[in-house]
């Protein structure tokens, strides 16, 4: 009999403890300010970090207090941004899309090997061995490292086993970016149409020892095409994404390596 007493009175503490916390949290609560909730609910929810906050919630923060300005969300795009400035009343300074790009198109087939890596599937232990298997040391090692960090599932592999990014799909967080010991993922504009898929500063007698299709800084895609938007800059070729594109593609066509590639 003590026994179910005992329990009756714990239950009805527990239930008088219960309903003393909720008054006390309605009590205590602090009225949040509508524009910050409309602020949270129109983002994206990615938790990307690429505006360089920790998610959504402290980024949607940070603009409403003045602490960060609108638009630094790539997934949200420029919709977000506009749509911040709605909410705000400000004026927002809507900025270029920009996603990633692999700047390597080498592959097994074009591209030497130094030794038969057997370690671990990931790019960052694989260059701590003498810069990684392969024999440009400029190069992606393909061991899809940027691929287990990307949060949208924009980067795969082609059929010649070469890292690639979707940028349909490509949100612009960057984390592929910070990931790649290689430096060769670099954001360049949504609009960039050819690149140079190379990262090779090497002159061009040692490139072509390692690699079929780096670019070996010969310049005929700068001299020969008139009104070229590429540029060679330390034995490699480089588009100015903001200059007129109409002789791109005349470009990549003279181009003896084949380096300079239209993005899909």
């Amino acid at each position: 009999m003590s026994v179910v007493i005992a329990f009756l009175i714990v239950g009805i503490l527990g239930l008088v403890l219960g309903l003393g916390l909720a008054i006390a949290e309605k009590k205590l609560a602090v009225e949040k300010d509508p524009k910050l909730e409309e602020l949270e609910a129109a983002m994206p929810g990615a938790n990307c970090g690429g505006c360089g906050f920790a998610g959504c919630q402290a980024y949607a923060d940070a603009v409403f207090s003045g602490a960060a300005p609108a638009g630094l969300c790539s997934p949200g795009g420029e919709a977000l941004a506009r749509r911040m400035g709605e909410i705000l009343g400000i004026e927002v300074e809507v900025k270029e899309r920009m996603v990633a790009f692999v700047f390597c198109s080498g592959s097994i087939e074009t591209t030497t090997s130094d030794y038969a890596y057997k370690g671990m599937k990931d790019c960052n232990a694989a260059a701590l061995l003498q810069g990684g298997p392969s024999g440009c040391k400029e190069g992606c090692l393909r061991l899809g490292s940027c691929m287990a960090v990307c949060p949208a599932g924009a980067i795969r592999y082609d059929e010649k086993g070469r890292v690639v990014v979707d940028k349909e799909k490509c949100i612009g967080c960057g984390k592929c970016v910070a990931v790649c010991p290689k430096n060769v993922i670099r954001m360049v504009p949504y609009t960039a149409e050819w690149l140079c898929a190379c990262s090779n500063h090497e002159p061009g007698g040692k490139v072509r020892k390692t690699c079929k299709v780096g670019c070996i800084g010969c310049k005929m895609c700068e001299t020969k095409v008139e009104g070229s938007p590429f540029k060679v800059e330390s034995f490699l070729s480089v588009n100015d994404y903001h200059s007129d594109q109409s002789a791109a593609e005349a470009a990549a066509g003279i181009c003896p390596q084949k380096c300079i590639v239209r993005r899909s």
